[in-house]
């Protein structure tokens, strides 16, 4: 990134002030959307739909692969966000992968706390399989909050004795709620977008008086045995950092396949900014290589799936 580029992305992402009273989370919600909706890029058609009781927003390329479908759990600390917001970012994934993708609009807090945004990815996870997705041929993505519910829901989904995705792809993850990552505090100077006093708002209204190292909660207390080839890319210049690489060192240690893509000098998913940041189109290129190339693994040479009924 030039230092002109990296000068105007720093000034955008400054531009809204911070806060020392926040705002309500109805307030966060249209804020958040002003902020960073993109519509859904050029070819790529979009659909209201419903996955597994919640509704949903499909997005499908002109071009896509005969088989492979794309779930995504879109971020925004549990309480902001939906798949409207991220239409940009996540069609813009499902271009260049090619791939059929539905993004959930799953339960947000403090209506709705821990566990149900879990409950709600795993169900619409459960109902693609049920209706016909072979799991070889269906990976995961989200950002942020829904990096970390990418991670929770495929540990749901193992502990309910549903077989794993082809892969998982997570950006800038966020999987610690106890905020113990040391970048929280190291990088807030270096965060244009997050500080220590806002991801603990958000765990208080996600969690409540709850157990924040539930492994469902802050998967990188996890064992992640058993779980698909995980992509996890971060930038370095942010508070998530350690969350980051502390998901892909504790995959590691539990046998899972594991690439950790640190961006330099980038900030919070830094692939929202896609035709603005070449870094960000680079990583959202190397994001769909990933997942279409297990998708392509997964199939070779093996039977179907047959889901129980």
């Amino acid at each position: 990134m030039s230092r002109q580029q990296r000068a105007a992305l720093d000034a955008m992402l400054r531009s809204a002030p911070r806060s020392e009273t926040p705002p309500t989370p109805e307030e966060q919600r249209t804020g958040f959307a002003a902020a960073i909706t993109r519509p859904a890029p050029e070819g790529v058609a979009t659909r209201r739909t419903v996955l597994g009781g919640r509704p949903a927003l499909e997005l499908e390329p002109a071009v896509v692969s005969d088989q492979g479908r794309l779930l995504y759990l879109h971020g925004g600390g549990y309480v902001i966000g939906s798949p409207d917001t991220h239409a940009g970012l996540v069609g813009e994934l499902a271009r260049r992968a090619g791939l059929r993708t539905v993004s959930v609009d799953y339960r947000l807090a403090p209506e709705d706390p821990f566990p149900a945004a879990v409950d709600d990815g795993l169900a619409a996870y459960r109902e693609l399989l049920v209706t016909g997705t072979d799991p070889r041929d269906l990976v995961v993505a989200g950002d942020s909050a829904g990096g970390g519910l990418s991670i929770a829901t495929l540990l749901a989904a193992r502990e309910a004795g549903l077989p794993q995705p082809a892969a998982v792809a997570v950006f800038s993850p966020w999987v610690d709620l106890t905020l113990a990552g040391e970048s929280i505090r190291s990088k807030e100077g270096a965060d244009p977008i997050f500080s220590e006093a806002d991801l603990r708002a958000y765990a208080d209204l996600y969690v409540r008086a709850g157990d924040r190292a539930h492994p469902l909660a802050s998967p990188v207390f996890a064992d992640l045995t058993g779980l698909p080839p995980l992509l996890v890319q971060v930038g370095a210049n942010e508070v998530l950092l350690d969350d980051a690489v502390r998901l892909a060192g504790r995959a590691g240690a539990d046998d899972v396949e594991v690439t950790l893509d640190i961006g330099p000098g980038l900030p919070h998913v830094f692939q929202h900014h896609y035709g603005r940041l070449d870094e960000a189109d680079a990583a959202l290129e190397r994001a769909a290589h990933f997942l279409t190339t297990h998708l392509s693994t997964g199939r070779q040479g093996t039977d179907r799936f047959e889901p129980a009924h």
